[in-house]
């Protein structure tokens, strides 16, 4: 396939030029570096990257192609992704698509020929910032009006944008490698839980059904009253909150639900966003790091067994030491000592602010999922 020339603008007034091989268009977004060395199209389509472009630190993208089993949603949220170099022909019996097929059917920009590793560098150092790409405007002084009139990452509530429309009830569980194809969801714990998605993975959604659960998903405005009412006459037995993209300080109807499920002494497990919403319900709000947390090899020391477990992040907001108050620490980051698990005093809740599915790996935290099963 040629190559597009792709133009790119940060709000810093860095100013590149690349090559494009992804969709033809013009896109606005925070761009942020990942440091996983496989999964690139879990984590394009990880409902969490919504408004984000993505820097694979990995310079080799493109060799293992795309296929459906592997979304983890039905479509790419992200705004485009950064390598080093791609690969236009895949090497996998998986593989029913390039990756270049595949971010033009979900109009997603894909920049290549660009040095990854000064990108990543420059993130590091200054954090993340708004930035926009565009195959169609060339114009510096063009480029850098578009992305100042065009609204920033935090006043965006993507959570409307990528939670599901409907209430459905998932029907599938983890992955079976000898049979390459995903389990069917059995219920074998008797009991239902209600997970709300704020942009869930799909693989989150089946290792809750690989523990046992029955897994009934409902959308991020969800009637709180019915949930309580649910919980109290035994239909269900725990609510899961969700990862999902963009500010958690902007989600107050959110949160002010989430505070009265807390009064209602439901049991709750919540993941990444999610983590940080019961944090900010109960008065802790969150705070953006410097450059966040994204990649496949984040070590995280569990206090309770003192093992270190590498793990899958994905986030740009943390919760407070403040939250000590309230919450016992059980997991900690090992790369900056930031809060990485919480079980909440007298409460029967505890979460992760990393993601125990990985998807595609690692799978040292999947433990977590049988722990809830055992408390719930």
């Amino acid at each position: 396939m040629s190559l597009k020339p792709i133009w790119i603008y940060l709000e810093s007034g860095i100013y590149l030029e690349a090559k494009s091989f992804g969709y033809d268009g013009t896109k606005v977004g925070e761009i942020v570096f990942n440091t996983s060395m496989s999964g690139y199209q879990e984590i394009m389509s990880d409902p969490s990257y919504a408004g984000q472009f993505v820097v694979f630190t990995m310079p080799e993208i493109g060799i293992v192609g795309t296929n459906d089993e592997d979304m983890e949603s039905k479509t790419v949220h992200a705004s485009g992704m950064f390598v080093r170099n791609f690969n236009e022909e895949p090497s996998n019996f998986r593989s029913t698509n390039t990756l270049s097929e595949f971010l033009n059917t979900h109009e997603s920009l894909g920049i290549c020929d660009i040095d990854t590793r000064y990108l990543t560098k420059t993130i590091r150092d200054n954090g993340p910032q708004m930035m926009i790409a565009s195959t169609k405007v060339s114009n510096k002084d063009e480029l850098k009006k578009i992305l100042q009139n065009t609204p920033r990452i935090e006043d965006i509530n993507y959570i409307k944008e990528v939670s599901t429309k409907e209430r459905y009830t998932h029907q599938s569980a983890a992955w079976d490698d000898e049979k390459l194809e995903y389990k069917t969801a059995l219920n074998s714990l008797g009991k239902k839980i209600v997970a709300i998605d704020f942009g869930v993975k799909r693989n989150i959604l089946n290792e809750l059904a690989e523990v046992g659960f029955e897994v009934e998903v409902v959308p991020y405005n969800f009637d709180v009253e019915h949930l309580i009412k649910q919980y109290n006459s035994k239909e269900i037995s725990a609510v899961f909150l969700s990862n999902g993209p963009g500010d958690p300080l902007i989600l107050k109807d959110e949160c002010s639900k989430i505070k009265k499920l807390i009064g209602a002494n439901i049991p709750m497990f919540a993941i990444c966003l999610g983590h940080q919403l019961l944090s900010i319900a109960q008065g802790h709000p969150t705070y953006k790091l410097k450059f966040g947390q994204h990649g496949g090899n984040h070590p995280v020391k569990n206090q309770k067994s003192n093992v270190v477990e590498i793990t899958a992040q994905n986030h740009n907001y943390n919760v407070p030491d403040s939250i000590c108050s309230i919450a016992k620490v059980t997991h900690i980051n090992l790369f900056d000592n930031t809060i990485e698990g919480l079980e909440y005093i007298g409460q029967p809740i505890f979460s992760v602010q990393h993601h125990p599915e990985a998807s595609p790996g690692p799978h040292d935290s999947k433990y977590i999922f049988e722990e809830f099963a055992k408390r719930v």
